[in-house]
């Protein structure tokens, strides 16, 4: 199970959110190339960006730091979130080197772009589902759906997605632990990878995953932890490799 470091870009700087909202943010540096390689030298083996403009405005706005740091990191896995609704922008992140694109708002609101960006970028596409109690929530989270995320989830089944980030968004950047419960039954819902999301805050909670990772859980996306240093992203890695082995 990887521990992957999240970088959410507004405005160009790295920042994090509480429970996804653009007021309630933490400025942690005002160079997102730099973030990323301090991430790579602990030994990150992908990187999770989000460009939360994007994700408000519903095209990228962050997209020039994004493909500075893929250009940087050529050999490293790169996945991108936030405003990407069309072809022709995963197409340009896919050029930029980037090796996922997360599809968000867009898969819950049209799911059957989903299998058309499957078919067009073949082992590109990530679904990334993010749910208060269970409903899916989209447009950076700012909608509540009635669309039960497990559900939506068994939609892209045979469409060919590399996986499910599941975000518990009650717990997102709130360091009150990882919903191991609620990502275990998503990754029982599918027979999709997930990859954990939200709430992640020491390594109480890398292992409760890592436990439970055969079930499905491919890895685990952490954000404040790493940046305010309950967790060491290092040793959680360590940690994973040691528990899931």
């Amino acid at each position: 199970m990887l521990v992957i470091p999240a970088i959410d870009l507004k405005d160009g700087a790295c920042v994090r959110l509480r429970q996804g909202l653009m007021e309630d943010s933490t400025v942690f540096s005002d160079d997102p190339l730099a973030m990323a390689a301090r991430w790579v030298e602990a030994g990150a083996r992908r990187l999770h960006l989000v460009d939360l403009n994007g994700a408000f405005e519903g095209e990228p706005v962050n997209g020039e730091p994004v493909e500075r740091i893929a250009a940087a990191y050529p050999e490293l896995p790169i996945q991108i979130g936030g405003g990407i609704r069309s072809l022709e922008t995963i197409e340009h992140y896919v050029n930029a080197g980037v090796s996922f694109v997360v599809l968000g708002t867009k898969a819950v609101k049209e799911p059957e772009f989903v299998a058309e960006a499957c078919a067009a970028f073949p082992g590109k596409v990530i679904v990334g589902l993010d749910a208060r109690a269970g409903l899916v929530a989209t447009d950076g989270w700012a909608e509540v759906s009635e669309v039960k995320a497990t559900d939506l989830a068994r939609r892209f089944e045979g469409d060919g997605v590399s996986a499910i980030v599941y975000t518990d968004i009650a717990r997102d950047g709130m360091m009150q632990g990882v919903n191991v419960e609620a990502t275990l039954e998503m990754a029982r819902a599918a027979n999709i990878p997930v990859i954990a999301s939200g709430g992640i805050t020491n390594l109480e909670d890398i292992r409760a995953l890592a436990a439970v990772s055969s079930e499905g859980i491919v890895g685990a996306i952490t954000g404040r932890a790493i940046y305010e240093g309950t967790l060491d992203l290092q040793e959680a890695q360590r940690l994973s490799d040691e528990v899931a082995s």
